[in-house]
């Protein structure tokens, strides 16, 4: 099959899975190629990709966190089986993604199963890492691996399990990693360690994964966990070790925030008094029951988020996209008819000053002797005429390429400012080509069937949002809700 078929196979596929977990995913999988079909026309896009096949479509979970601060241990007590390596040393060096599998026990897969993969988170991570580490893109599997596990509680999401770091320490390619996962995900967990009350050597950790939340337009899917509490018990200090936690994060710019207090029962150290043990346990409970309950809620966030990334491709491409390819296009209108003019000005100054120097103007005629072997041909004067058309075509063609050349720095530069996602360098180049000519002034496939079919979509994802609204909530508190139709 073509890279056409393959996409749209794909797309029918996950069209089968979602028509019984979720009609208005699936309604919203039509969106989908709409956009696409307006990106393919504008070159946006090649047509072998669809913006479907970029967002992972099972509910994500991402954990992350320093060495030591016992994810791996939660991850497991989670699943109820022994998948990841504990210790209290960075035990592994890879990102690794948890996924139901039907096999009897838990096994590993290389990382270009992941990379290879549509379906799955960090499709194609490989070339996000060499646009930050040129050459490690090949070295996938040093980075990933796929583990698949037979536990229950991983029926319809997806786990990602990274290794602990220290953000100073780590290689550019791992926090590429780790940004492109938060995006990614519905859930982010972010644990911390509380045998180290002091938060200060992890300054830059706290930056990269709390400092950056703040800007974000989804700081609400972020849950930051100080696990192994229990090493507090013989002080029977947690409110001060959680108080000088909370004052880091409030350096961050965190403050409305809490951390959710835990410790792993399986691995859980000795605590003798025994009101003292039953205190830490119910708050452990409780925490921990607040944590699994998101996670085994999280195919909910998944649904808004499908729509929400849905909402944000559409105004990319009419507020983001077209906007910048028309302010480009007007710019390189502007620059091309400048040195039109200045290039032709300065090529009839030249005349004008040769036919004085060479005595051709009587007073302001213009007689060239060479001007008599035209006269007498009844076919000079079109030859001459066509020459001149040509030459005069070449050097504005000329003019159109140096001025597009010219402004492909800034179109790059805007392109990475906005975050518009597509290739607008690609686009603007499709644009500017010989064929096109400068009097259309709306980008190339950038019509009103486009606009009106980007607006549809938009309007589209107002009632997918409802119709989840209704799913989900029910303010009146009626029997059933009359659900608007799609």
């Amino acid at each position: 099959m073509s890279t056409e078929e393959v996409v749209s196979q794909r797309l029918r596929n996950l069209e089968r899975h979602l028509e019984q977990e979720n009609p208005v995913l699936l309604s919203s999988i039509q969106s989908f190629r709409e956009l696409d079909r307006v990106a393919h026309a504008m070159g946006l896009m090649p047509a072998s990709e669809s913006y479907a096949t970029q967002i992972p479509w099972w509910p994500l979970i991402a954990v992350l966190g320093t060495f030591s601060s016992g994810k791996s241990t939660f991850i497991n007590h989670f699943l109820g089986q022994k998948v990841q390596r504990t210790g209290n040393q960075a035990v592994d060096d890879r990102f690794t993604v948890i996924c139901y599998s039907r096999a009897a026990t838990p096994h590993a897969l290389p990382g270009v199963a992941l990379d290879a993969d549509p379906r799955f988170p960090l499709y194609r991570i490989s070339n996000s890492i060499n646009e930050v580490a040129s050459g490690e893109g090949a070295r996938i599997d040093a980075y990933l691996q796929l583990q698949g596990c037979p536990s229950e509680a991983l029926r319809g999401k997806i786990l990602i399990d990274s290794p602990g770091f220290d953000a100073d320490k780590q290689r550019t390619a791992t926090l590429r990693i780790v940004d492109h996962i938060i995006d990614l995900s519905d859930l982010v967990l972010v644990f911390f360690d509380a045998r180290h009350p002091e938060p200060g050597a992890m300054r830059d950790t706290l930056h990269h994964l709390v400092g950056k939340t703040m800007n974000r337009v989804d700081p609400g899917k972020f849950m930051f966990i100080l696990n192994q509490i229990d090493m507090t018990a013989r002080e029977d200090n947690p409110e001060d070790v959680v108080a000088a936690w909370q004052r880091a994060l409030s350096d961050e710019g965190l403050t409305a925030g809490r951390f959710y207090t835990i410790y792993s029962p399986d691995a859980a150290s000795p605590i003798e008094d025994e009101a003292k043990r039953r205190r830490y346990e119910a708050k452990r409970d409780a925490d921990l029951k607040e944590i699994h309950g998101r996670m085994h809620s999280v195919e909910v966030e998944r649904a808004y988020r499908i729509v929400g990334a849905l909402d944000k491709t559409a105004t990319a491409i009419s507020k983001g996209a077209a906007r910048l390819l028309t302010e480009a296009l007007g710019r390189w209108r502007q620059r091309v008819w400048a040195m039109d003019a200045a290039a032709f000005a300065l090529a009839g100054a030249i005349f004008l000053l040769w036919g004085i120097n060479a005595g051709h103007w009587q007073g302001l005629t213009y007689d060239p002797p060479w001007l008599a072997a035209f006269t007498g041909s009844s076919w000079a004067p079109l030859a001459l005429t066509v020459l001149l058309t040509l030459l005069a075509l070449a050097v504005h063609f000329g003019i159109r390429h140096l001025a597009a050349k010219g402004l492909l720095g800034w179109v790059r530069a805007r392109a990475a400012e906005s975050n518009v996602p597509g290739d607008l360098v690609g686009a603007f180049q499709r644009n500017t080509r010989p064929a096109r000519t400068m009097l259309l002034t709306t980008p190339a496939g950038w019509g009103h069937d486009a606009q009106r079919q980007v607006e549809l979509v938009l309007q589209n994802c107002d009632i997918y949002i409802q119709t989840l609204n209704d799913r989900f909530t029910n303010p009146s508190g009626a029997e059933s809700a009359d659900q608007p139709e799609g």
